[in-house]
């Protein structure tokens, strides 16, 4: 039997979370999910998965009606509900995308001088969990994404933003004070300004969101982008994201 990730106290606050979202508890469900998990982990391709989670390609089916419907999108955002968000972190982090993810149009992966590659901005509350994250191409600056990624988070019980310089822009410092938060991002070397506005304690500790993509990044499938179809990839980050917010 393969190495498994969930015990039973995983799996039991799972359950009632798959209540809400009228998901029917079959016997094969917690197989099911184990088959997910064990694939992100790996790497592996999904007719390499072992006999004992189920049939390869009954599996992939299945997970492919699932990220089409969103459902591993919905329960992230039910975790993420319970967050922390005093602080809030942001960044982003490249992904090299394998040749077998290539191929289909518009499942933003473009071709730099690295290869193939995507981009996961992610945020993170103040205690170094993910709430919000979106997945762009790899050649698109964090700045030009920010503004979309702003407009996902619930910023009512948030004090700070932080960000580092990749975020220094007036536009993106505007729209984080219209929703009476405080940017913490430092000014560029060359601009005129000054950082007196700067917490520096707090810019330290922007090093949870480099964590956060540390963690994520242990899952071999998430390290590196084998799903053509960004829709399986996200998914396949919220699990991951899922995962991460399991034990707490």
């Amino acid at each position: 039997m393969p190495r498994t990730m969930l015990n039973d106290q995983h799996w039991s606050k799972l359950l009632s979370i798959f209540r809400h979202f009228n998901i029917y508890l079959k016997s094969n469900l917690r197989n099911f999910i184990e088959a997910i998990l064990f694939r992100i982990r790996t790497g592996c391709p999904w007719r390499d998965l072992p006999l004992q989670f189920g049939k390869p390609n009954s599996i992939f089916k299945k997970y492919n009606r699932w990220s089409k419907n969103s459902k591993f999108m919905n329960i992230f955002k039910l975790f993420s509900k319970h967050a922390d968000k005093e602080w809030i972190f942001i960044d982003g982090s490249h992904v090299r995308a394998h040749q077998h993810a290539a191929g289909i149009k518009n499942q933003e992966i473009t071709k730099s001088i690295g290869g193939n590659s995507s981009k996961i901005h992610l945020a993170i509350d103040s205690d170094g969990n993910p709430i919000e994250f979106i997945i762009s191409d790899g050649t698109s600056h964090d700045i030009k994404i920010a503004p979309a990624l702003l407009s996902k988070l619930d910023l009512t019980e948030s004090e700070i933003l932080c960000a580092d310089k990749g975020y220094d822009s007036d536009n993106f410092r505007n729209q984080i004070e219209s929703t009476k938060t405080k940017p913490n991002i430092p000014r560029k070397s060359n601009t005129k300004s000054t950082n007196e506005h700067m917490d520096w304690y707090l810019y330290k500790i922007r090093h949870l969101v480099e964590n956060a993509f540390c963690r994520l990044k242990q899952f071999r499938g998430i390290a590196t982008r084998y799903d053509k179809l960004k829709r399986n990839y996200q998914s396949a980050v919220a699990l991951a994201c899922i995962f991460i917010w399991l034990p707490l």
